[in-house]
Protein backbone atom coordinates (compact mmCIF):
# COMPACT_ATOMS: atom_id res chain seq x y z
CA UNK A 1 0.00 0.00 0.00
CA UNK A 2 1.32 3.58 -0.98
CA UNK A 3 1.75 6.01 2.06
CA UNK A 4 0.26 8.93 0.89
CA UNK A 5 0.22 10.92 4.26
CA UNK A 6 2.41 13.73 3.28
CA UNK A 7 0.28 13.73 -0.39
CA UNK A 8 -2.88 14.19 1.30
CA UNK A 9 -1.61 16.82 3.33
CA UNK A 10 -0.32 18.62 0.00
CA UNK A 11 -3.90 18.26 -1.25
CA UNK A 12 -5.57 19.63 1.46
CA UNK A 13 -2.96 22.84 1.41
CA UNK A 14 -3.39 23.04 -1.53
CA UNK A 15 -7.36 23.03 -1.19
CA UNK A 16 -6.21 25.91 1.23
CA UNK A 17 -4.55 28.30 -1.18
CA UNK A 18 -7.57 28.05 -3.89
CA UNK A 19 -10.20 28.96 -1.44
CA UNK A 20 -7.84 32.05 -0.37
CA UNK A 21 -7.65 32.67 -3.96
CA UNK A 22 -11.29 32.33 -4.04
CA UNK A 23 -11.80 34.34 -1.48
CA UNK A 24 -9.40 37.30 -2.35
CA UNK A 25 -11.15 37.88 -5.73
CA UNK A 26 -13.42 40.86 -6.51
CA UNK A 27 -16.59 40.50 -8.87
CA UNK A 28 -15.09 43.04 -11.18
CA UNK A 29 -11.74 40.95 -11.46
CA UNK A 30 -14.08 37.60 -12.69
CA UNK A 31 -14.06 38.98 -16.37
CA UNK A 32 -10.21 40.21 -16.33
CA UNK A 33 -8.57 38.16 -19.19
CA UNK A 34 -5.31 39.09 -21.50
CA UNK A 35 -7.36 40.58 -24.11
CA UNK A 36 -5.98 38.36 -26.51
CA UNK A 37 -8.03 35.18 -26.16
CA UNK A 38 -7.19 33.84 -23.26
CA UNK A 39 -9.17 32.76 -20.89
CA UNK A 40 -10.89 35.33 -18.00
CA UNK A 41 -10.48 34.60 -14.43
CA UNK A 42 -14.33 33.38 -14.02
CA UNK A 43 -13.42 30.74 -16.97
CA UNK A 44 -9.52 29.78 -15.45
CA UNK A 45 -11.37 29.13 -11.97
CA UNK A 46 -14.10 26.59 -13.59
CA UNK A 47 -11.76 25.05 -15.57
CA UNK A 48 -9.67 24.42 -12.37
CA UNK A 49 -12.59 22.75 -10.43
CA UNK A 50 -14.31 21.44 -13.57
CA UNK A 51 -10.18 19.62 -13.93
CA UNK A 52 -11.44 17.14 -11.22
CA UNK A 53 -14.93 16.15 -12.52
CA UNK A 54 -13.30 16.05 -16.01
CA UNK A 55 -10.40 13.57 -15.02
CA UNK A 56 -12.72 11.45 -12.55
CA UNK A 57 -15.00 11.05 -15.45
CA UNK A 58 -12.68 8.89 -17.21
CA UNK A 59 -11.20 7.00 -14.35
CA UNK A 60 -13.58 6.69 -11.65
CA UNK A 61 -17.16 7.46 -12.69
CA UNK A 62 -18.44 5.98 -9.84
CA UNK A 63 -16.86 9.43 -7.87
CA UNK A 64 -17.66 11.65 -10.68
CA UNK A 65 -21.58 10.88 -10.32
CA UNK A 66 -22.44 13.23 -7.18
CA UNK A 67 -20.57 16.28 -9.31
CA UNK A 68 -23.00 15.96 -12.03
CA UNK A 69 -26.00 17.49 -13.42
CA UNK A 70 -27.79 13.82 -14.94
CA UNK A 71 -30.96 16.06 -16.14
CA UNK A 72 -28.24 17.69 -18.29
CA UNK A 73 -26.23 16.69 -21.09
CA UNK A 74 -23.63 17.44 -23.43
CA UNK A 75 -23.17 17.25 -27.20
CA UNK A 76 -22.31 13.75 -26.52
CA UNK A 77 -25.08 12.55 -24.39
CA UNK A 78 -22.74 12.93 -20.84
CA UNK A 79 -24.19 14.81 -17.86
CA UNK A 80 -23.32 17.93 -17.44
CA UNK A 81 -20.85 19.18 -14.53
CA UNK A 82 -23.31 20.32 -11.29
CA UNK A 83 -21.68 24.34 -11.64
CA UNK A 84 -21.22 24.56 -15.38
CA UNK A 85 -21.30 28.46 -16.04
CA UNK A 86 -21.77 29.47 -12.44
CA UNK A 87 -19.82 32.60 -11.12
CA UNK A 88 -16.28 31.94 -9.32
CA UNK A 89 -18.08 33.36 -5.90
CA UNK A 90 -20.00 30.12 -6.60
CA UNK A 91 -17.31 27.38 -7.15
CA UNK A 92 -16.17 27.02 -3.31
CA UNK A 93 -18.30 23.46 -3.09
CA UNK A 94 -17.31 22.78 -6.69
CA UNK A 95 -13.89 22.53 -5.44
CA UNK A 96 -14.72 21.23 -1.79
CA UNK A 97 -16.60 18.57 -3.65
CA UNK A 98 -14.15 17.94 -6.52
CA UNK A 99 -11.47 17.12 -4.00
CA UNK A 100 -13.44 14.96 -2.14
CA UNK A 101 -13.95 12.95 -5.02
CA UNK A 102 -10.77 12.85 -5.96
CA UNK A 103 -9.21 11.75 -2.54
CA UNK A 104 -12.23 9.03 -2.38
CA UNK A 105 -11.34 7.74 -6.28
CA UNK A 106 -7.76 7.69 -5.34
CA UNK A 107 -8.18 5.66 -2.29
CA UNK A 108 -10.81 3.51 -3.84
CA UNK A 109 -7.71 2.23 -6.37
CA UNK A 110 -4.97 2.27 -3.36
CA UNK A 111 -7.32 0.04 -1.26
CA UNK A 112 -8.21 -2.37 -4.09
CA UNK A 113 -4.50 -2.47 -5.46
CA UNK A 114 -5.64 -1.57 -8.95
CA UNK A 115 -4.47 1.53 -11.02
CA UNK A 116 -7.55 3.32 -12.86
CA UNK A 117 -9.13 2.41 -16.37
CA UNK A 118 -7.43 3.95 -19.16
CA UNK A 119 -10.42 4.19 -21.85
CA UNK A 120 -8.70 6.06 -23.97
CA UNK A 121 -5.27 4.60 -24.37
CA UNK A 122 -4.48 8.25 -23.08
CA UNK A 123 -2.09 7.41 -20.14
CA UNK A 124 -4.44 7.61 -16.81
CA UNK A 125 -2.16 7.39 -14.29
CA UNK A 126 -1.38 3.98 -14.41
CA UNK A 127 2.09 3.59 -12.03
CA UNK A 128 0.12 4.80 -9.47
CA UNK A 129 -3.41 6.57 -8.90
CA UNK A 130 -2.26 8.78 -6.42
CA UNK A 131 -0.54 10.76 -9.08
CA UNK A 132 -4.05 12.17 -9.61
CA UNK A 133 -4.03 14.35 -7.36
CA UNK A 134 -0.34 15.36 -7.35
CA UNK A 135 -1.36 16.60 -11.00
CA UNK A 136 -4.49 18.51 -9.65
CA UNK A 137 -2.11 20.18 -7.35
CA UNK A 138 0.72 21.05 -10.21
CA UNK A 139 -2.76 21.66 -12.60
CA UNK A 140 -4.01 24.38 -10.12
CA UNK A 141 -0.69 25.98 -9.60
CA UNK A 142 -0.41 26.76 -12.89
CA UNK A 143 -3.68 28.20 -13.42
CA UNK A 144 -3.10 30.21 -9.96
CA UNK A 145 0.16 31.95 -12.03
CA UNK A 146 -2.17 32.51 -14.34
CA UNK A 147 -5.06 34.44 -12.02
CA UNK A 148 -1.93 36.44 -10.38
CA UNK A 149 -0.70 37.56 -13.32
CA UNK A 150 -4.57 38.73 -14.75
CA UNK A 151 -4.94 40.13 -11.21
CA UNK A 152 -1.77 42.09 -11.38
CA UNK A 153 -2.09 43.28 -14.62
CA UNK A 154 -6.01 44.00 -14.01
CA UNK A 155 -4.58 46.61 -11.79
CA UNK A 156 -4.23 45.36 -8.37
CA UNK A 157 -1.18 47.17 -6.67
CA UNK A 158 2.09 45.65 -5.32
CA UNK A 159 0.67 45.75 -1.88
CA UNK A 160 -2.94 43.93 -2.98
CA UNK A 161 -0.48 41.10 -4.88
CA UNK A 162 1.89 41.14 -1.90
CA UNK A 163 -1.22 40.34 0.45
CA UNK A 164 -2.49 37.60 -2.14
CA UNK A 165 1.00 36.17 -1.86
CA UNK A 166 0.60 35.37 1.71
CA UNK A 167 -1.33 32.36 0.61
CA UNK A 168 2.48 31.12 0.57
CA UNK A 169 2.36 30.18 4.16
CA UNK A 170 0.66 27.74 3.92
CA UNK A 171 3.02 25.80 2.24
CA UNK A 172 5.97 26.58 4.56
CA UNK A 173 3.46 25.40 8.11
Amino acid sequence: MTDTTLLLDSFRRNARVNAAVLAALKPEEHDLSDGKGGQTVAQILRHMAGFRVGWLWNISREHAMPLLDPTQQDADGDPMWRWQGKNPDELADAFTEGDAAAVAAVQSALEEGRTFPDPWGEGTYQSNPAHFLQHTIVHDSHHRGQIMTLLREGGRTKEEMDALDDHWAIWRE
